[in-house]
């Protein structure tokens, strides 16, 4: 979630919105420069995946989803996520539709397999339940893939027709906050075993291998995203005892590792992989604060629960939105998610944000 705070660049989103709705964002019955999207993350892409696992780690009901044109989705957000903008920037006409609902020529489309809690490791997230790890969600790609095969009436035809498709992978905050920072856990032994640099590269090295995974099975077009600031959030604030004294910065610290060396992973993968193309998405690139319009910067707008920062059930949510960077204690707002789906697919204004293009430039790429 990060951005700078300049008045250009708040300029350039107003401007960037506009005219991609109107005339320059594959939209108005233009060809998508991409066939389908395929979605790997976990609550901040989940778009309903999780709702009927036997979890906490859900949001199948109101508040969330108030927003939404289709009410409660099980989006753990007010109203859209960054990647259902995304996919409405490339033109895409219609939401890609969650693995677990998933009928048809749906396929042909792409799909969502990102789960509530879950992380590149295993076993992160299960204390709160069931969800669907990384590994599994690569494990659903290949049935899709198979699909895909059949539908399109040979494997040279969906390979040919899967390497202009975009893969769009966000995950591993939980491995750090489900994980990581909870060594009284009897899952949970990573901060035992592993220093902060250490972990970050046993979870890179876990994550290159579903990249290769993914690869074998066709793709080649790939957004890699960054964790964010996950000390800010309002539920790591109050978990620390920290009160309203800022962010936890050792949680951002061992995040930023992670990022840097997911930054690597793109800049080598791109060397070695020269029939394919990934960038990176910066979720560290500045802040969000009353200049972009964001008022209530560390503070739910619905009513947290103390255990796990979700919304209380049926609880009412703030009226200003919009001025809130959270919707819970831990998931950003749809507004925040708009401006990071903005400045993700076109980056002219802040180029910090991602490397070595923006989705917009890589889905126009032509992978021959």
């Amino acid at each position: 979630m990060a951005f700078e705070t300049r008045t250009w660049l708040v300029l350039h989103v107003l401007v960037l919105f506009v005219t991609c709705f109107m005339q320059h964002c594959f939209v108005n019955g233009q060809t998508p420069p991409v066939p389908c999207l395929f979605v790997f993350g976990d609550s901040l892409s989940d778009n309903g995946n999780s709702n009927n696992l036997l979890t906490n780690a859900k949001a199948n009901y109101v508040p969330y989803g108030v927003d939404f044109p289709r009410g409660t989705t099980g989006r753990f957000t007010n109203g859209r996520t960054a990647i259902d903008i995304i996919g409405e920037l490339l033109g895409i006409s219609d939401f890609i539709p969650p693995f677990a609902n998933i009928v048809g020529s749906d396929i042909l489309k792409g799909a969502n397999y990102a789960s509530g809690a879950a992380g590149i490791r295993a076993e992160t997230g299960k204390h709160m339940g069931a969800n669907i790890e990384m590994g599994l969600q690569v494990a659903n790609h290949r049935v899709i893939v198979s699909q895909i095969v059949a539908r399109l009436g040979g494997l040279p035809q969906a390979q040919q027709y899967l390497k202009q498709c975009l893969y769009y992978v966000n995950i591993g905050s939980n491995d750090y906050i489900n994980n990581y920072y909870l060594p009284r856990h009897p899952l949970y032994t990573t901060s035992r075993n592993y220093n902060p640099e250490e972990y970050a590269q046993v979870l890179i090295n876990q994550a290159s291998g579903y990249l290769q995974d993914l690869r074998e099975s066709g793709a080649r077009k790939f957004v890699l995203v960054g964790i964010g600031q996950i000390g800010c959030t309002p539920f790591s604030i109050a978990k620390a005892n920290q009160g309203t004294q800022g962010c936890v910065e050792k949680y951002n610290a061992d995040a930023l590792i992670f990022s840097l060396k997911l930054r690597s992973l793109v800049d080598q993968l791109n060397g070695i992989n020269l029939d394919s193309k990934y960038i990176f998405v910066n979720s560290t690139a500045g802040s969000i604060d009353s200049s972009l319009g964001f008022t209530v910067l560390d503070k739910a707008c619905c009513l947290p629960r103390s255990s796990d920062g979700m919304c209380v059930p049926n609880s009412r949510p703030c009226l200003n939105r919009n001025e809130y960077v959270f919707y819970d204690a831990i998931h950003p707002t749809s507004a925040v998610n708009n401006l990071t789906a903005l400045t993700s697919y076109d980056s002219t204004l802040a180029p910090e944000t991602t490397s070595p293009m923006d989705i917009k430039r890589l889905a126009m790429l032509n992978i021959s």
